[in-house]
């Protein structure tokens, strides 16, 4: 049996479905050019694109994780929990993401109107360009737009300054709860994930107060090794799997050929003192 670490997993990317820049099946073929072998689409709030990303994956020969990424409102922020392993039809699930995307067209328009405040006229329609799937409009597809605009040089600047917290773009949204999304990750037969928790900008009480209930609601597993997770946030949370007893997963947060800092499949391997979240598929 091959050693459960050594398999060259990629559990957290994204497609048109959302806010990728590629279709399922073209994010699919990079995986398998990358070297993957274990894959999940996990598109926000959306399921949509999970039909063709399994056909696709299994006509590469990569073994196929039905997945998504829920988007959380959590002491004034917002988290991303992942389910690997779901039931895409699931009714709960399909209902609860339904839910959770009806607020993303009015806060576009929100956050167009923002940018205009601040002279920058025609953000709203130049980011509709940049989306496959209007209900699920995001800062992503403004960022995009920016860019193209000359505004900034990168997305992250972007992020940085007109459309991240406090930035003069940003418009808050307030989406599903933490037991929400683990409720219906847990009704579709999935594994709940905490994902990228080194992004999230909170105290060590808040933090340490978000993965105490994360355990408490049904969470399973903590992304230890991702795109975002810096080598030391790596061993940070390999100590966090430790201390509630979750499982460690892997993943790139792929949205596009050059916008991340890694490509699928390039990502290190998940340290060998985790138990990885794929180690009994």
């Amino acid at each position: 049996m091959q050693n459960p670490h050594a398999i060259n997993a990629d559990l957290h990317c994204h497609s048109t479905v959302s806010d990728g820049m590629l279709p399922p099946r073209d994010v699919a073929a990079r995986a398998h050019a990358g070297g993957v072998a274990f894959w999940a689409l996990t598109d926000h709030d959306e399921v949509g694109g999970q039909a063709e990303a399994c056909a696709a994956a299994e006509a590469l020969g990569m073994r196929y994780v039905p997945g998504v990424e829920i988007s959380v409102t959590w002491a004034g922020q917002t988290v991303h929990i992942v389910g690997l392993q779901i039931d895409p039809a699931c009714p709960a699930l399909v209902q609860g993401l339904a839910a959770t995307r009806s607020g993303r067209a009015a806060r576009a328009q929100d956050i167009g109107e923002a940018l205009a405040a601040v002279g920058i006229e025609g953000a709203y329609e130049g980011a509709l360009r940049y989306v496959g799937n209007p209900d699920l409009i995001s800062r992503t597809h403004f960022a995009r737009w920016l860019v193209d605009q000359g505004r900034c040089k990168t997305i992250g600047d972007v992020f940085g300054e007109y459309l991240g917290e406090g930035r003069p773009g940003y418009v808050g949204h307030r989406w599903a709860r933490l037991s929400d999304a683990i409720g219906w990750i847990r009704a579709a037969g999935g594994i709940p994930v905490m994902a990228h928790p080194g992004r999230y900008n909170y105290t060590q009480v808040q933090h340490d107060a978000l993965f105490d209930e994360f355990k408490q609601l049904g969470g399973a597993a903590v992304e230890v090794v991702t795109g975002s997770h810096t080598p030391d946030q790596y061993r940070r949370y390999v100590d966090v799997a430790h201390h509630y007893g979750l499982l460690g997963s892997r993943g790139s947060d792929f949205h596009g050929p050059g916008e991340g800092r890694v490509e699928l499949g390039s990502l290190p391997p998940l340290p060998s003192s985790v138990t990885p979240v794929w180690h009994d598929w």
